[in-house]
């Protein structure tokens, strides 16, 4: 299931980009929690614990428990986007998106395969994984971390659709269920090598004619130079 962890936050009284960097300077970054019948509130978390949360999450999803300051309830939500810095990597803003744990949820949930098909194993075939997420439906508290799939079995030509994947209880596929999630390519065939030997084969025949043409004219203007010597001495006799 996915990891549900507690994050103490404050509420955010200040905005702009002014209010941002003095935030940054103190080790606070801005998040906001959308969703649910409140407004979207701006809060501010400790860069610390965001940092020490995302360091043990196994998954994209993960169920926050926010413990508001002044607040007597706490309130359920969702990671829904983590904005980085383009140098360095931190984490900028944390948007939260607020759940009920009465109340379905659709979440991308990451596809992984395990084990390693019989094809490619034994037949060299390769191994194709059209789908690297799913999209479900679930109540929160079933929401998977990832979901794994045992493509062993496969051989070349075969396929696992979404219908195929055993999903956990409380869990239903929103992808079509037609698509293809894994299936096993025959090897490619190398035709490659087979071109370049016949290219090596008729290289050297078309220089050899060339040189036999070389070799062919050069014995006839040798002739034709002993045939014209003789005139030229029969001329300078004559004079």
């Amino acid at each position: 299931m996915a990891k549900q962890v507690k994050l103490t936050a404050e509420r955010r009284e200040t905005t702009g980009r002014s209010a941002m960097r003095k935030l940054k300077g103190r080790g606070i970054i801005p998040a906001i929690v959308y969703g649910g019948k409140d407004k979207p509130q701006p809060l501010q978390v400790s860069r610390r614990d965001i940092n020490v949360m995302l360091s043990h999450a196994s998954g994209e999803n993960i169920l926050v428990e926010l413990e508001i300051a002044g607040e007597k309830s706490s309130r359920m939500a969702m990671i829904q986007e983590i904005q980085h810095s383009p140098v360095g990597g931190d984490v900028l803003h944390v948007d939260f998106h607020a759940v009920s744990m009465d109340e379905k949820i659709e979440a991308d949930i990451p596809l992984e395969a395990t084990g390693t098909a019989n094809g490619v194993k034994n037949f060299g075939g390769l191994l194709e994984q059209n789908l690297r997420a799913l999209a479900v439906e679930c109540l929160p508290r079933n929401l998977p971390d990832k979901i794994t799939v045992d493509v062993s079995g496969l051989n070349i030509g075969d396929s696992i659709h979404v219908r195929d994947i055993k999903l956990p209880d409380g869990v239903m596929p929103k992808t079509p269920i037609d698509l293809t999630a894994f299936s096993v390519l025959a090897p490619a065939v190398e035709e490659e090598p087979v071109a370049a030997a016949a290219e090596a084969a008729v290289g050297p025949e078309v220089i050899k004619e060339k040189k036999e043409e070389g070799e062919a004219a050069a014995p006839a203007a040798t002739g034709a130079a002993k045939a014209a010597a003789p005139a030229a001495k029969e001329k300078e006799v004559k004079k």
